[in-house]
């Protein structure tokens, strides 16, 4: 069986990170679907999807390490090309990788204690997002 649904999301941009984790727990639970996997992928090319503890102090750690990994003040070929000057957001967002898979089991995603799902816009202006989520299993 396969399920699939939608989130939407508003986000800042400049690395805003959004925990979803109820958002596909409740997906999950619609699917009616027990064991198997569940795909969180986020649609466009300035965008992330991960896992981490989602909290201020290390939302934060996160930001400014990405920061430090890929500058926003970095000169881009992209940015120079397009003129949108995002193209920080693109090397971000093609290190992190646009989605990851989840193990289901019994109805739960299989979650560390700590571990939330999480969104990480990177552009460099405030966006709607879309986030597909597929569940697909028995």
């Amino acid at each position: 069986m396969v399920f699939g649904q939608e989130i939407k999301l508003e986000t800042e941009g400049f690395s805003d990170i959004i925990n979803i984790t109820n958002k596909v727990d409740a997906i999950v639970a619609e699917s009616g679907i027990k064991n198997g996997l569940v795909n969180v992928s986020v649609i466009g090319s300035t965008a992330s999807v991960s896992t981490m503890e989602y909290e201020p102090a290390l939302t934060e750690d996160v930001r400014d390490q990405l920061e430090e990994m890929v500058s926003r003040n970095k000169h881009t070929r992209h940015s120079q090309t397009w003129g949108d000057d995002n193209g920080f957001s693109h090397i971000r967002a093609t290190i992190m990788g646009p989605g990851i898979v989840i193990p289901l089991s019994g109805s739960k995603l299989v979650l560390g204690t700590w571990q939330q799902i999480v969104v990480i816009d990177h552009d460099n202006r405030p966006r709607s997002r879309n986030v597909f989520v597929q569940v697909i299993g028995e």
